[in-house]
């Protein structure tokens, strides 16, 4: 078994309050895995005992960094028996962020271009993969070191972004934002009009002129981790993984200070 987490999961209200804001600590982190379904809760249809799956636990309940978790039918999908279960653990959150920040908030179409913050990142990869298949024109962008792994996942070109003036791309139909702040702001006043902003770091700081500016959390959709996993298989898309850790070595992988390169992921058992 596998199971992914987010550096930040430790600043949600979320990883330590319930829905009505009470406390729930001890929490279990960890919302992303790839592994077996042990047992069927009553009622539940569409999954089977050993049957390989993957998916997104619910954010408000202990998550995924254990041997054992319950979660609801609807937020796993199958997981192919070619398709490794690291491999599956490092896809949910960044391949429907992705999907959902470019299909359904951005109205990405093919000929339209858009501006992927964070291209070598988990996220930015997978936006960077997922426009250029989609026909768009992409302008990736991150520090100096980021370069060359950006323009391998796609990015038609690439701003440094503590070199190069931001400035300098032009009008982009799309931005895709995961830092936020003076960024974004630029970023904004970027957008054509009629373009959208689309963010996960939070409420937007910023509208484009005249344009949409929308910000939004990520949520299970079965079918949609169905297409993202088979685009893995046929290899339109490939994952983005950096580090891989057992779970005795959580606690010091999530305390961990120096930058990541791609997905972390916990193996759980052997």
């Amino acid at each position: 078994m596998r199971r992914d987490f987010v550096p930040t999961e430790l600043e949600w209200p979320s990883t330590w309050a319930d829905r009505v804001d009470r406390n729930r600590t001890p929490s279990i982190l960890g919302h992303e895995l790839a592994g077996v379904v042990t047992a069927l809760g009553y009622g539940t249809t569409g999954l089977s005992v050993g049957q390989r799956v993957f998916g997104l636990a619910d954010w408000h309940r202990d998550g995924t960094l254990a041997e054992y978790v319950a979660m609801e039918a609807r937020n796993l999908a199958p997981l192919p028996g070619d398709v490794d279960f690291t491999v599956g653990a490092s896809l949910p959150i960044s391949g429907l962020t992705a999907w959902q920040g470019l299909f359904q908030h951005g109205r990405l179409q093919a000929g339209q271009s858009i501006l992927a913050h964070g291209a070598a990142g988990a996220v930015g990869s997978m936006v960077t993969q997922l426009a250029r298949a989609a026909g768009a024109y992409v302008i990736g962008t991150g520090r100096a070191a980021d370069r060359q792994k950006a323009l391998d996942f796609g990015a038609n070109e690439f701003v440094d972004l503590e070199n190069d003036a931001l400035e300098d791309v032009g009008a982009v139909d799309v931005v895709f934002d995961v830092i936020g702040g003076d960024i974004q702001k630029r970023s904004a006043a970027l957008i054509r009009a009629g373009g959208t902003l689309v963010t996960v770091v939070g409420p937007a700081e910023a509208r484009p002129a005249d344009g949409l500016a929308v910000d939004f959390v990520v949520e299970s959709d079965r079918a949609q981790l169905s297409e993202i996993v088979q685009r893995v298989r046929d290899g339109r898309l490939r994952t983005n993984i950096g580090k891989v850790s057992t779970l005795d070595d959580a606690v010091a992988t999530f305390n961990a200070t120096e930058r990541r390169a791609g997905k972390t992921v916990i193996r759980v058992r052997p």
